[in-house]
């Protein structure tokens, strides 16, 4: 008790003294941010230990890499529960459960449900052949492996670098302890799949309206808003991204039951289509309308998934976690090897085709990779960042017609369609890496190669 009193004082006397800005957030969020802390512990360590099988240890690093704060979280692993529970001196607790297939949820509300969902027949073997798209090219792989190795020298973490060309993975390397079947999390990039999952569902309902038609938003404004407009970020609610205690976006992920809740609560601020702002709330609206549109259940939403589109690319070694409510928590809690972010790549690389099937129209394709038209920022499509569409390349030295999965820890999946090309990069890294560069580096050796 007197080792909790002591510590408590000192954390309280460290928040009074140390400025707001280099906290991050008020003092006055203190109760907020313990919450947050004990959600983030939980639910990123159960799906680092339970999805891509790192140890406790390395598991808990990928937590404080956030905050120095988290480490002091007192993390359990029950492994006869399948959960890890985060505390934080005896002021909050939060657990997080892991399902098969389903990956894990942080137990906030009733989650019941969860446990009953089943995964789809054939879905624990969908890819017999997984080796016949592998046709390594020396040059190539000796290239990423040099990216991988001095990454990693300069404290970049990068965990799976790999390359597609004309359909091919023509080179690919890992980090200790990680390969080409580990699922990794891939943050925002899971936002480029929630959109090719309503490309999907598009595709198979051709005459579906333009509009939403959430019950919530009739006559207020919020009816005018288009599914495109939610797919361009460019719907005009208004929701805080900013990741600190208080935050709408740290509420959403790390304390709220239903993510998708949070933002359908958001308020319009702008004509839709007129003004672009990046808003993981708004991914997670589409994920909300894929929930209804597909059967309103997470079973009927997670057959969607796998038979209608990691079944068919054969992505096996890839998880969607839901929220408590059932619904994919669209904007972040992606897990897939690299592997199968190269197949999302490829797909739209394709014009929506994989292996002689079409999954996705062309025309939707087309218009995923063209420019928005807001008023302010218009080099985004539906939900993939592109090279084109404001006065400046986003990346100078790429092709024009560049565009990206782009995730937190700065995670990317390269789709460069004039070269045929995928590249995937994941890892855990906490602030500068050199895009643009590396990525430069491997098309001149396509380019040296080819010539």
């Amino acid at each position: 008790m007197k080792k909790f009193a002591i510590t408590f004082a000192l954390i309280a006397v460290v928040l009074v003294s140390v400025p707001q800005y280099f906290l991050g957030f008020s003092i006055w969020h203190l109760g907020s941010a313990v919450n947050v802390a004990t959600g983030l512990g939980a639910k990123l360590a159960c799906s680092a230990r339970f999805i891509s099988g790192f140890d406790e240890q390395q598991s808990l690093q990928d937590v404080v890499s956030y905050s120095p704060a988290a480490a002091l979280l007192d993390l359990t692993f029950d492994y006869e529960n399948n959960t890890v529970q985060a505390e934080l001196f005896g002021m909050a607790k939060t657990i997080a459960k892991y399902r098969k297939g389903l990956g894990c949820t942080l137990e906030i509300g009733d989650t019941h449900a969860l446990d009953q969902v089943a995964l789809p027949i054939a879905s624990d073997k969908i890819n017999p052949q997984e080796e016949t798209w592998v046709d390594i090219d020396e040059q190539l792989q000796e290239k990423v492996s040099s990216i991988l190795k001095q990454d990693n020298r300069n404290g970049y973490q990068t965990r799976a670098l790999l390359v597609v060309k004309d359909q091919r993975v023509v080179a690919e390397t890992y980090a200790e302890g990680i390969d080409a079947r580990t699922p990794l999390m891939g943050w925002s990039m899971g936002k480029s799949l929630t959109a090719m999952l309503i490309g999907r569902y598009a595709y198979l309902n051709p005459s579906e309206p333009k509009s939403v038609s959430f019950k919530a938003w009739q006559n207020d404004g919020r009816e005018k808003i288009e599914l495109e407009h939610l797919l361009q970020m460019t719907s005009g609610l208004d929701f805080d991204e900013t990741y600190a205690p208080g935050s709408d976006a740290t509420h959403m992920l790390f304390t709220a039951g239903s993510a998708s809740n949070v933002a359908l609560n958001s308020q319009l601020i702008h004509e839709p289509s007129t003004h672009f702002s990046y808003s993981s709330g708004t991914t997670n609206i589409l994920a909300r309308w894929l929930y209804g549109r597909t059967g309103n259940s997470a079973q009927s939403l997670v057959d969607f998934a796998y038979t209608q589109l990691f079944q068919p690319l054969g992505m096996e070694h890839t998880i969607f976690e839901p929220d408590a409510s059932g619904v994919f928590v669209g904007s972040s809690y992606i897990y897939a090897s690299a592997r199968n972010w190269a197949r999302l790549g490829l797909l739209m690389a394709n014009g929506g085709i994989y292996q002689g099937q079409r999954l996705l129209a062309e025309d939707w394709v087309i218009r995923a990779a063209s420019p928005n038209n807001s008023q302010n920022e218009k080099a985004y499509g539906y939900q993939f960042w592109l090279n084109h569409g404001d006065d400046e390349l986003r990346w100078p030295s790429l092709p024009k017609d560049t565009y990206a999965m782009l995730g937190n820890r700065k995670q990317h999946v390269m789709v460069i369609p004039s070269e045929n090309m995928v590249i995937v990069r994941l890892g855990w890294t906490k602030s500068y890496y050199p895009t643009e560069v590396n990525t430069k580096q491997i098309l001149d050796v396509v380019s040296e190669h080819s010539d």
